[in-house]
């Protein structure tokens, strides 16, 4: 049964887990390195659950516990519906990754995960680098992206932007009837690493592109490497763009932002996107917006960590993760011909596959 992520509620933890299908959520505290560290194991039907690591100052514990739950849910899906032969997890270390993040604390939680005993694999994401990966894994091989110099994959970062971008072309075919993005609009929420491989592409088809991110460092670097306009942290929602691109953290596309947006097409690498699946999805679909699904998107990142874990080759990765344009169309066009917002028909899509292999599993 599918079941659809709304904001959260005031019920319990363990009701919370029961209502989005989790397996299990594990917690970390270690008082000499600091670290504080939540696992969110959302299905291992397909496989062992793998997902990246997140490094962030969350207010609150809850926060944290919302957003593994969330995020950990989203790579089950998104590693179905990329057809990878693996479960979705997550995991969430609270902290600032700019001065709070060390060896000690990458190490002890090297061995958080060591701990699960391969069900959960883990790997890059939000605050975090192939450095950090290495330290990781010197208490556990359940680890992915890994310097190449090491045997490893090297940085997603690459490849989510290139889903993302694969994406968005996917996204102006089905709006414009071209799948051309020069002169196009664009607002980039969020220039990290996978931010600014989405700025590259857009530069090179030559796309109008205005950018935010909370680090005015990184914006000044943006803006010395590329030909974008720097706009304020609000003003981002009231651009008058083709496509904005949610490229931060989640729940940006909620009432108060929708009532704001003026672009034709969402578009983003960012996991979470939608505030409620459901309300914001279906007002996206009501205001003719196309929204591509968030963890299709964004999943050539996952896609280039598998291939180290299933030593497949580099192109293999290039190759897979071009043909998400092909997916994302797919979505788009169900979504327009029956009228249904985008997000619940790719739900819908990654969901079957994880019964059809949980039937095959359960007649053994």
């Amino acid at each position: 049964m599918v079941q659809t992520l709304t904001t959260p509620t005031n019920d319990s933890v363990m009701e919370i887990m029961q209502k989005m299908g989790h397996e299990n959520l594990v917690f970390c505290q270690d008082e000499h390195s600091g670290l504080r560290a939540i696992i969110g194991i959302h299905s291992t039907v397909l496989g062992p659950a793998l997902g990246g690591t997140r490094m962030w100052n969350y207010a609150t514990s809850n926060e944290a516990v919302t957003d593994a739950l969330r995020l950990s849910r989203g790579m089950s899906y998104k590693n179905s519906i990329a057809g990878l032969n693996l479960g979705g997890g997550k995991a969430v270390i609270i902290g600032d990754a700019r001065t709070q993040k060390n060896e000690a604390l990458l190490r002890r939680f090297g061995k958080f995960v060591e701990s699960l005993n391969g069900k959960y694999i883990t790997a890059e994401d939000v605050g975090m680098t192939t450095v950090d990966m290495s330290y990781i894994a010197m208490e556990t091989k359940h680890v992915t992206g890994l310097d190449e110099n090491r045997g490893g994959s090297g940085d997603p970062s690459p490849f989510t932007a290139l889903g993302t971008y694969m994406g968005m072309k996917a996204a102006a075919k089905k709006m414009y009837g071209s799948d051309s993005l020069e002169g196009k609009k664009v607002s980039i929420q969020g220039a990290g690493h996978v931010g600014e491989y989405i700025i590259e592409h857009l530069s090179k088809e030559g796309a109008k592109i205005y950018v935010t991110d909370v680090y005015e460092d990184r914006l000044m670097d943006i803006a010395k490497k590329y030909k974008v306009e720097i706009v304020g942290l609000e003003e981002i929602y009231d651009l008058d763009v083709d496509i904005y691109s949610p490229c931060a953290l989640g729940a940006t596309v909620n009432d108060e932002t929708l009532s704001r947006l003026k672009c034709q097409i969402i578009a983003g690498c960012a996991n979470n996107q939608l505030k409620d699946e459901t309300i914001h999805g279906n007002a996206c679909l009501e205001r003719g917006i196309i929204y591509v699904p968030d963890f299709l998107i964004n999943s050539g990142g996952v896609i280039n960590v598998y291939s180290e874990f299933a030593s497949l080759p580099r192109e293999w990765v290039v190759q897979k993760t071009e043909r998400l344009y092909d997916m994302c169309l797919e979505v788009i066009n169900t979504s327009v011909s029956e009228n249904k917002n985008a997000q619940d028909v790719a739900i819908q899509i990654a969901q079957d596959r994880i019964d059809s292999i949980a039937n095959i599993k359960t007649r053994r």
